[in-house]
């Protein structure tokens, strides 16, 4: 066994050796198969941890959300149906609720627009629905999080609350003056009496907290009607059921489950993950084609080299050997490499390089910090992505150098 130990070591000493003596054209290959993992790296670890942050939010989701459909679209709720989805049998609470967009052509962009839940007492507060981590999750308390949370402002009529993502846009600051043009072409001057929270970007950059009064004068809806409805089920099994008696008894309503909401947002990054793999899949298999020909067109010191080495006394299998050592030290140093640079990239820069592409084409980006989510998972599908590939393309290459006959190896160097 020690034999075979120290067999071992002198071969990694002689193929390290080796690879310094090429080290230019050496250095050329790592760095670009350490941008291939790299960039591979930073697009599943980033879809991976959005997902996963998007998914642990949406978990305080209401159950069910209920909207009127007119034509196939999305129209005002009556509040006369609310009365008739608190008759089934299971629901124990339903609120309305009001929420639109607004576009600002003064910066292009799109704002939500949202009026909290009331309290008993009457006044609005913000939703402050906690989310609760998967159970043996270990990550879980420290990724429970509000949906949105303010910073001790008080909504009242005249009033607004804005998000972080639209203070940094249009540069406001609290007390500032937002104007606003209402649905009969009257200008709304608006303050902002605070900005949400931080800790709750992801969701709220866009959102603007509105009073009803100020809602329904800005857009012009009657008392008659909300945007939708939101309803809580005594029993969570019986959410399904639920959803299918509303929708029986109000023909032009479409329920929407809390697990519909999930799967959309995860099929959307799911899709802006992929589209960057296909995207970027054309760089991998370049790569792929360079290094089989790396591999198979040897140089003519690298013919001189195996023939020499053969001529010594080296056996077909140490050849082998020593080139698989090659292909060891180069491809994990690519790899350990690509990831810890795309672990930097994303959890430490935002995903600087890839953000517009992954976040999506809005004006209002939103400036959250990342919680890392890296799993077996993740590592052993980008280890089977890069390396797998890399030795695979060189297999057949190495086999035909290990056979060289030392005599030709020599003589036709073409040097």
């Amino acid at each position: 066994m020690n034999a075979w130990i120290e067999k071992q070591r002198y071969i990694i000493d002689f193929t390290i050796s080796s690879l310094l003596r090429r080290k230019v054209k050496n250095l050329g290959l790592l760095a670009l198969y350490t941008l291939i993992v790299f960039i591979l790296a930073s697009t599943m670890f980033f879809t991976y941890s959005i997902k996963k942050e998007a998914s642990l939010i949406l978990k305080g989701s209401p159950e069910i959300v209920v909207q009127k459909i007119l034509a196939g679209r999305h129209d005002l709720f009556p509040v006369g149906y609310i009365d008739t989805i608190k008759q089934i049998r299971g629901v124990v609470g339903v609120e309305s609720r009001l929420w639109g967009y607004y576009y600002d052509s003064l910066v292009g962009a799109n704002y939500t627009l949202l009026t909290p839940p009331k309290t008993a007492a009457g006044e609005s507060h913000a939703k402050t629905a906690t989310v609760e981590g998967e159970a043996g999750d270990a990550d879980s308390a420290a990724s429970s999080k509000p949906l949105f949370e303010l910073n001790g402002a008080k909504l009242e009529p005249g009033t607004l609350i804005i998000g972080n993502g639209i203070a940094r846009l249009r540069k406001l600051t609290r007390d500032d003056y937002m104007p606003f043009r209402a649905f009969d072409g009257t200008i709304m001057n608006l303050r902002i009496a605070g900005t949400l929270s931080s800790q709750s970007e992801l969701v709220s950059s866009d959102l603007m907290l509105i009073t009803e009064d100020d809602f329904r004068k800005l857009f012009g809806i009657d008392r008659q009607h909300v945007t939708d409805v939101i309803v809580t089920v005594k029993n969570p099994s019986e959410v399904a059921t639920v959803a299918a008696k509303i929708k029986k008894r109000l023909i032009d309503s479409r329920p929407i489950i809390r697990d519909e909401i999930l799967r959309t947002y995860d099929s959307i990054f799911n899709w802006r993950g992929g589209m960057m793999i296909v995207v970027f899949s054309a760089a991998v298999l370049a790569f792929v084609i360079f290094a089989w020909d790396k591999a198979s067109g040897l140089s003519a010191g690298e013919r001189r080299e195996i023939g020499i080495l053969k001529a010594v006394g080296w056996e077909t299998s140490d050849v082998i050997l020593m080139k698989f050592w090659e292909g060891a030290i180069v491809s994990l140093s690519a790899f350990f490499g690509g990831v810890i640079l795309a672990y930097v990239h994303v959890f430490f820069t935002g995903s600087l390089v890839f953000e517009p592409a992954l976040k999506g084409w809005s004006s209002l980006y939103p400036n959250f910090d990342l919680t890392p989510f890296i799993n077996a998972e993740q590592l052993t599908t980008l280890f089977f992505l890069t390396v797998v590939p890399y030795t695979v393309a060189t297999i057949v290459p190495i086999w035909r150098a290990a056979t060289i006959d030392p005599d030709s190896a020599m003589r036709h160097t073409g040097e």
